[in-house]
């Protein structure tokens, strides 16, 4: 065991600037009425996304009872949803949450999230609210606003919408060391973005209409050619992932039918089966607001203010010193 360990990876000086972001990132919020809540860490079920894995932990009521699992919140979005369908109007929370088997140069377990959702904004709107608050803390990026499919055909020269699945695996494997056979066209697109487009991405980049696939909790329309995109877009700061955002789902069937697929790709997968959310359908039974939210990686966001190449710099203690 080295002398220092006890020590925390960040300096002083980058845990202050830390502190400073979390009061600017409240301040901007109170601005704009925007009420903060403050939901469980723990919860009796687990995200359903196939490619996120919750951390577990044991509850007992006394220590020789038997135990019962609960599972840490990956995100607060399903609490948070429950709260708009009971009429909070517009929220955010700050917060702790927690993903299993991400550790590395910018990824945590343990990090923190900044989630918001605002009732009657577009995604446009929303796309407005999430470059102000970013332009609090970098004043100088330049930003544009891109969709998926331009994308594509501007860095590959091919149309994630219509090319084949051999198309995307052959353009796949010209860059990337991929011999593996995968037939589910998502792979081959995820891999062209990470490892391919992600990295030629500089100053501040919106992408937008997603494929339908790759909706998540969006909701999904016709774009200006007619093929249905997902109402969601992703913000990169010089190629770092930063925010995910979502005009959000609100039909209490389509939601059931996501999470029971989402189940089903889990076992396809041999992943776990984990108990899904059906409190949040009830929620959007009752009614959830017509509204648009994003969530948005505080640790990552700080990185980039103060040009870390570590996301352990800016948090108190990074994995191997937690």
């Amino acid at each position: 065991m080295y002398s220092n360990e006890w020590q925390p990876t960040a300096s002083l000086t980058n845990l202050r600037q830390r502190a400073e972001l979390f009061k600017s990132i409240r301040h901007f919020f109170d601005q704009r009425n925007v009420m903060e809540v403050d939901t469980q860490i723990l919860s009796h079920c687990a995200v359903s996304d196939p490619f996120i894995d919750s951390l577990s932990v044991e509850y007992r009521p006394h220590p020789n009872a038997e135990g019962q699992f609960l599972h840490l919140q990956t995100s607060p979005e399903y609490a948070m949803k429950r709260l708009l369908a009971s009429g909070s109007g517009d929220i955010y929370q700050l917060g702790k949450v927690f993903r299993n088997g991400e550790v590395g140069r910018r990824h945590n377990p343990e990090f923190t999230m900044l989630e918001w959702y605002r009732l009657g904004f577009s995604l446009e709107d929303l796309m407005d609210e999430v470059e102000d608050l970013v332009k609090t803390q970098i004043a100088d990026l330049p930003w544009r606003r891109v969709s998926y499919r331009e994308l594509f055909i501007d860095v590959l020269q091919l149309d994630p919408f219509t090319a084949s699945l051999q198309e995307l695996q052959y353009a796949c494997r010209q860059q990337v060391e991929a011999s593996f056979d995968d037939d589910d066209r998502d792979t081959w697109l995820n891999l062209l973005m990470s490892h391919i487009i992600e990295p030629q991405l500089t100053g501040a980049v919106f992408v937008h209409s997603y494929p339908p696939s790759q909706a998540a909790l969006a909701c999904v329309h016709p774009d200006s050619t007619g093929a249905q995109v997902s109402e969601r877009f992703e913000l990169y700061l010089d190629g770092l992932e930063l925010a995910n955002g979502y005009h959000e789902l609100a039909n209490p069937q389509e939601q059931s039918q996501r999470l029971t697929a989402d189940q089903q790709q889990r076992a396809l997968l041999g992943l776990p089966q984990r108990p899904l959310e059906r409190r949040l359908v009830k929620a959007l039974e009752h009614g959830l607001p017509e509204c648009s939210g994003v969530a948005l990686g505080v640790d990552r966001l700080l990185m980039r203010m103060l040009k870390a190449e570590s996301i352990a710099e800016v948090i108190p203690f990074g994995f191997e010193r937690a």
